[in-house]
Order: structure tokens, then sequence, then C-alpha cells
């Protein structure tokens, strides 16, 4: 009996070992494991970044050329003569500092070794005093050179020279997933360092469709943290060069909640160059009207293609029309630049002056095509734009209404008569004095956007809104 119990338990144990799963072993190839206390650290030698996440370079090169905006307005509402709450909110909160003096404040980016800067037009507009804090503390007062609403780009200047100048990266170059910092002054907290990744391109996001009937979004996407204060700062890559203006939030409450949006350096440094050397925006235009190509408007249009930007119509003397461009077509690609979007098409075009020739790639009925297109003004010519600082129509002279008295009305835009002939403009009972704001409800923020409006023949007559310098709105209706 005994010698049957051992050999069956030899016989249950043998057959165990041969179905039982067998224990997976983990072999240690070094002696020692690389642990590390994070609050006890030695040496920082010991520690290596790996590469592509070392941002020491591109924060010491970038942070001396970001400086600190500060901004007074006039009016003891001045807080209201932003264009938009939420860039109100974004580039800092203004607060009363006497009876009829509001504050604001921002950042910016020197481009130039002898003072030039560039920030936002929001941080800047209606202005009645610019004050501009460096990173090493000296303070100047600034004076502007030119603004752009249509791009929210706006350069000034302070009298010093010897400053650090960032250097322009390329922001076309930039892929979506790459490393970059966001340099600015949130809250007040001087040159602030947050990083993150390219989230996306050519974004647009309707921040600025009422301000300009030429308005341009095709805005750089990142998670980079950025709040009230980081407008008008930099978006550099990890060479510590500038690839984009920081510029918007998308928010419910103001602050940071997760995306933020920047003018692209290829954009910036057009406007920029523009606004230096003629003191307004050469605006290159197609002179077509356009939408994005979706899988429903390829269905209805009987499209080849689903992307792509469809040309809903050509203007008359434009330069597609020479080009002989035609609605119907669906742009794919302008000078060899894929085109998907409305947004990517308006910044391969706003690069560019008019006079510039460009290759604009297109579908037609299925096939593949190529045509040159020479861009043109708003006018209808290759001609320089000049900065001009009246404009005569119908017997009335207009000029840009002045920082004060748009501060004093907490108005963020307008032109104003002038002088006063014999005329439409008198038969309809308009005084001298009169602000335009708006016609047909289209709003007018300089003399731009009026001419840009009256150059387009008018079949009926026109509705004008505006206001008196007392304060006092008005409407007139106006034949043309």
């Amino acid at each position: 009996m005994v010698f049957s119990s051992i050999f069956g338990g030899i016989i249950v144990l043998a057959g165990y070992s041969l179905i039982a799963p067998k224990p997976t072993i983990i072999q240690q190839t070094s002696e020692r494991n690389p642990l590390a206390l994070t609050n006890y650290v030695f040496d920082s030698s010991d520690f290596i970044v790996p590469e592509g996440l070392n941002f020491v370079f591109a924060a010491k090169n970038a942070t001396p050329s970001v400086v600190h905006i500060r901004t007074k307005y006039s009016g003891s509402e001045g807080s209201k003569n932003a264009f938009n709450d939420l860039f109100r909110e974004y580039f800092g909160d203004r607060y009363e500092g006497q009876e009829r003096e509001s504050r604001g404040a921002g950042s910016g980016v020197v481009i130039s070794s002898d003072g030039y800067i560039v920030t936002n037009n929001h941080v800047v507009e209606n202005a009645t005093g610019i004050e501009v804090v460096l990173n090493d503390n000296r303070s100047y007062e600034a004076k502007v050179i030119g603004v752009d609403a249509s791009t929210d780009i706006a350069v000034i200047k302070i009298d010093e020279d010897n400053l650090q100048p960032l250097k322009y990266g390329s922001s076309e170059d930039i892929q979506i997933g790459e490393w970059v910092l966001a340099i600015g002054n949130p809250f007040e907290f001087r040159s602030t360092v947050t990083a993150g990744i390219v989230s996306a391109k050519s974004r647009n996001i309707g921040i600025l469709d009422r301000r300009s009937a030429y308005r341009i979004e095709s805005f750089i996407q990142t998670d980079a943290a950025v709040n009230p204060g980081n407008s008008g700062g930099a978006l550099v890559n990890l060479n510590g060069e500038l690839i984009g203006i920081n510029t918007a939030i998308a928010s419910p409450s103001g602050s940071f909640a997760g995306y933020s949006f920047a003018v692209p350096s290829s954009l910036v440094s057009k406007v920029v160059d523009d606004l230096v050397e003629y003191g307004t925006v050469q605006r290159a235009l197609l002179g077509i009207s356009i939408q994005d190509v979706t899988a429903e408007l390829a269905e209805v249009e009987e499209l080849d293609v689903v992307k792509g930007v469809y040309i809903g119509g050509v203007g008359e003397n434009s330069a597609a029309e020479a080009a002989g461009l035609v609605r119907g077509d669906v742009i794919i690609s302008i000078d060899n630049a894929a085109v998907n979007s409305v947004a990517e098409l308006q910044e391969q075009v706003a690069i560019n002056r008019p006079g510039d020739e460009v290759v604009v790639g297109f579908i037609r009925n299925g096939e593949r095509k190529v045509a040159n297109a020479v861009l043109r003004n708003s006018s209808g010519t290759t001609e320089i734009v000049e900065l001009v600082s009246d404009f005569d129509s119908e017997g009335a002279t207009f000029t840009e209404i002045s920082n004060e008295l748009a501060s004093a009305l907490n108005l963020d835009g307008g032109v104003q008569l002038s002088e006063l002939r014999n005329g439409k403009w008198r038969d309809a009972g308009i005084s001298k004095g009169f602000i335009i704001t708006k016609i047909d409800k289209q709003k007018i923020n300089n003399l731009e956007d009026l001419r840009s409006f009256l150059r387009e023949p008018k079949s009926d007559g026109i509705l004008i809104e505006g206001m008196y310098p007392n304060g006092n709105k008005a409407f007139y209706g106006l034949g043309l």
C-alpha cells in the first residue's frame, strides 16, 4: 500500500509538470536600474534631455526679443473700444485708472535692432498712449507705424538701437505635431514661456468676421498655454525662430482652455514689410468668390473632387478673369502649394503683392489645369496703393476718425465727413462731422472699406448708419 501511494504520487507530479504553464522570466541586462529620486538631485549633468524636447535654447534665444506692452485709453468706458469680446478678454482686462482713463496690456516682438516691434492690432487699437517694457526692464514710449485689422497685425516703434530682433522662421514648413513655445506676458507675469505642439494649420475661427471685407484667417492652432496678456507675443519653433504671433484663444471663460491661435509668420512678415514701407498693406486679390469644397457641394455641383476651393463667381476686370478662371473651377494649388480650404488659399494669395504672378492649379470638368494669374489690388490694377488721409465722393470729403474721438465715443472704427459741398451727401441731409460706422449693415472701419463699398455699382440707394461727435446716432438714405 505504501509503495502504491508513492508510485501514484510520482505519476501525478510528472503529469502536472507536463501540462502546467511555464512562467515568463525577465532577464536583467544591466547591473543597475536607471532610477532616480525626483526630489533629490546632486548634479543636473546626470540628466540628458531627449533630442527634440530641449526647449532651453529656443527660450533663451527668443525671450529677450519679446516685450511687454501697456496701453492707455481716454474715455470713462475705454474698455469698450476693443472690437471683440474675446479679444478684450484675451489681451488683458482693462481697468479704471482715473475717471476718464482705462488701461490695457499685451505683448510684442522686436523685429529690428532699431526699434520696430510687431504686435496685434487689437492690443494697440485706439490707444492714446503706448508704453513698451523690454525684457531688461527698460521702458519707452512707442508710436504706431501702421495697423491692419484684416490680419490683426500692427507695427509700433520705439527710439532705441542695438535691440535683439527675433529671426523669422518658416510657418509654411512647420508640421502638425512639432513642438512650439509661446512667449509673452500673461496676467502681467513677465517673459512667461509655455510649450505645446502644432495642433492644426490654416484654421479659420471666424474671429475677424466683423472687421474687414478683406479679412484673412489662416491661424496656426497650438495647445501651448496662453492667457490674457499673451496676445501679440511670439510663437517660436525649437530653433528659437518666430513662426507666429499669438492672437486668440478658444475659451468659454476668457482664459486658456486648451487651444490658442497665432497668425503665421509668412503672413506677418509680409504685412509688416508693407506697413513699414508704405504705411498700408498692399493687398493682392484674385477677384473671386469662393467656398470650401464639401461632399454636399460636390454632389450638387457634380464635381469630381471633394477637396479644394470652389469658385462661385469671378469678378469683372479681375486677375482671375484675365487668367481664364471661370465659375465652377476648383482651385487645388497656388504656386505648387496645396490648397484644400479657403483659409489656405487666402494665406497663399495674401503673402503676395499686386503685380505678382502666381500659378493657379485647378480642376475643370475632371481635368487638372494651370493658369498664370497676375494679382491685382482692390481697384483692379497692379499699382502700389498709397496711404491716403482723405477720400472724396459726390461733394463730400472723408477722413479717418481720430483715436481720441473714437475712444470718447467708444467706437472701434469709422470714417468722418470732414468737408461738405453741394452734392448727394448734402442732399441726403447729412451734416459735417458725421461719422459713418455702417453702410447697408456692413461695418465701415476705415477709408479703404468706404472706397471699396462705394466703388461697387448699386442699383438702389444705400442705408448709412453712424453718429455725430456729440454722441447722437443717425440714419440716412443715399441714392447712388
